[in-house]
């Protein structure tokens, strides 16, 4: 996975190296791009941390490449600069999912802070896919008999009834409820609704044969 950083898209030299003056003296690492061309080559999913883009560039527009990037997958947040000029377009990209936009010229210290708070929005973002993908891998580990079980559990059914209703011994039970909670790694079934809730799963996980 990819350092989190500011992708400074601009076709003003003069800005963009203003621009990583600016943000290193935050500490904040910066890749920078003469054109939304440019970076659309460079870009690919795995990417983290915020894009900076100006609304107006020779080829094509910040907007234009706010909507390419979403096209291609991008979750990255986006911030892009406009003109005076230039603020019902970049009302309405907010519409679109655009993350904000700041009117040159702009504060300095408001413009890092705004593009820190992205980044860790996204980093946040990432670790939340993380935790996703471990739990769904988890889940995929049930046996079918399992999932059932598992579904009763949350559904706040105790042993016996989940044994009568499954006709099975209460024993059996236990042992898949042990064997549910030890592969996902929860301790109890407050944990396990927490677990299906975050990964969006208790109402139709695609259940492995086994």
């Amino acid at each position: 996975m990819s350092q989190s950083r500011v992708y400074v898209v601009d076709d003003d030299a003069t800005l963009r190296d203003a621009l990583t003056f600016l943000l290193s003296s935050r500490r904040v690492s910066t890749s920078t791009f003469s054109s939304g061309e440019e970076f659309l080559e460079f870009f690919n999913p795995g990417l983290r941390g915020c894009v900076l883009t100006d609304i107006r560039m020779g080829g094509i527009s910040g907007l234009e490449l706010f909507s390419r990037l979403r096209e291609a997958g991008s979750r990255l947040p986006c911030i892009v600069l406009t003109g005076h000029g230039d603020v019902p377009m970049a009302v309405e990209a907010l519409k679109k999912g655009v993350r904000d936009f700041i009117e040159k010229p702009f504060d300095a210290n408001d413009l890092v802070d705004k593009l820190i708070a992205a980044m860790a929005d996204d980093d946040a973002r990432a670790e939340q896919d993380a935790a996703r993908r471990s739990h769904t891998d988890r889940l995929a580990t049930l046996s079918d008999r399992e999932a059932e079980v598992m579904q009763l559990l949350v559904a706040g059914k105790p042993n016996k009834v989940i044994a009568d209703e499954l006709s099975i011994a209460i024993r059996t039970v236990e042992v898949h409820r042990a064997r549910i909670f030890e592969k996902l790694g929860v301790r109890s079934a407050v944990e396990l609704v927490k677990l299906l809730a975050e990964t969006d799963t208790m109402h139709g996980r695609a259940t492995r044969s086994g």
